[in-house]
């Protein structure tokens, strides 16, 4: 059987269950004695509260003085136990909180190598989900009493507090991370943290968050080794879709096909997969296969090339010419986005020799 004290809540749900109904039965046996409704229960306040005040009618009969000795012991004793179930719950809310916190922090302070992030929306969210299935521990920083509910609920590691503060980040072990993301929706708050992170860690890996394209080299400057903007991305996922059908079912069914963990295990060696189109007038644009990933020195590897005719060629031959308006998806090492920019775009004639 379950202890008597064993839940506070219930305690306290009980508490007033009863003297609820000890004050309605006093009040109507008032009422039966002949006192008004507003009498009675006036009575029944003084009476439990135990304040002290003279009686409203006389208690002079014994009808009325056993009314009154019954609602005294009954009343009173049950008005100890409500205030004790008060107290209970407010302490064990406390206690829980204060210790659940201390626990928290314990666990915290024995990671090392993790990453941090900062905010815990939508992106936030989703971040969280990926790094929890491929095990790599992570503490979660938000200021919002919901969002850090909801980060409980989920099992994980969480700070509540301000991430643009740097106590918050050192509770959160920012110097012994590896990684940091802030994923907040403020582009000047994602900068500051940027700044503060870096200045606590200079080895630390920043990956922030942009919602305005102008943010990047903020962000850039700021210290982050990455920016992802999720509008940019969204907008060329588009265009993928509706300008390479055929490369982009290629890397869909890479990703969720029977080659699921294609992305994920390229994620784990430091690479990731993306189609870009060779612009005309670029340096690549007129060269084999071969000689582009040549001029890529090792950034980036041609798995798939879809000609501006629509056919596409998977593994494609290394003789194989790419024209300008041709499609590549490349294998590449995410740090090297630029050199495929300088490669592809039109602008790179004048980049002088690659590297």
């Amino acid at each position: 059987m379950e202890p008597l004290l064993a839940s506070p809540l219930r305690n306290l749900v009980a508490g007033v269950t009863f003297m609820l109904v000890v004050g309605l039965a006093a009040a109507l046996a008032y009422i039966a004695a002949g006192w008004s409704v507003s009498d009675a229960f006036y009575m029944v306040v003084l009476t439990i509260y135990s304040v002290g005040y003279r009686e409203v009618h006389p208690v002079d009969t014994p009808a009325l003085r056993a009314i009154t000795e019954i609602l005294i012991i009954v009343g009173c004793t049950g008005m100890i136990f409500l205030t004790g179930s008060m107290f209970q719950l407010i302490a064990a809310s406390q206690l829980q909180q204060f210790f659940g916190t201390r626990r928290m922090q314990k666990e915290i302070d024995k990671l090392s190598s993790h990453v941090v992030i900062c905010g815990f929306g939508r992106i936030g969210q989703m971040l969280c989900h990926e790094l929890k299935a491929g095990h790599s521990p992570f503490v979660v920083i938000d200021h919002s009493e919901e969002r850090v509910a909801a980060a409980r609920k989920a099992g994980y590691h969480f700070i509540q507090g301000d991430a643009t503060d740097e106590e918050t980040m050192r509770q959160a072990g920012v110097m012994r991370a590896r990684a940091l993301a802030t994923v907040l929706p403020e582009d000047a708050a994602n900068v500051f943290i940027t700044l503060s992170a870096r200045n606590l860690n200079h080895d630390l890996t920043i990956i922030a968050r942009g919602e305005l394209p102008s943010t990047e080299s903020k962000l850039i400057h700021a210290g982050a080794n990455r920016v992802v903007l999720p509008a940019r991305i969204g907008a060329e996922r588009v265009a993928e879709l509706l300008l390479h059908q055929d490369v982009a079912r290629l890397i869909s069914r890479a990703r969720g096909g029977n080659l699921d963990r294609l992305a994920f295990d390229l994620q784990g060696l430091g690479l990731d997969i993306e189609v870009a189109t060779v612009e005309a007038g670029s340096r690549c644009a007129g060269l084999t296969v071969e000689r582009i990933e040549q001029l890529g020195a090792g950034a980036f590897l041609v798995v798939a090339l879809e000609k501006k005719d629509g056919a596409t060629l998977l593994q494609p031959d290394p003789e194989t010419l790419v024209r300008g308006g041709d499609s590549l998806a490349v294998v590449r090492r995410p740090e090297k986005s630029q050199k495929i920019e300088e490669l592809f775009g039109a602008t790179a004639v004048a980049a002088g020799p690659a590297s």
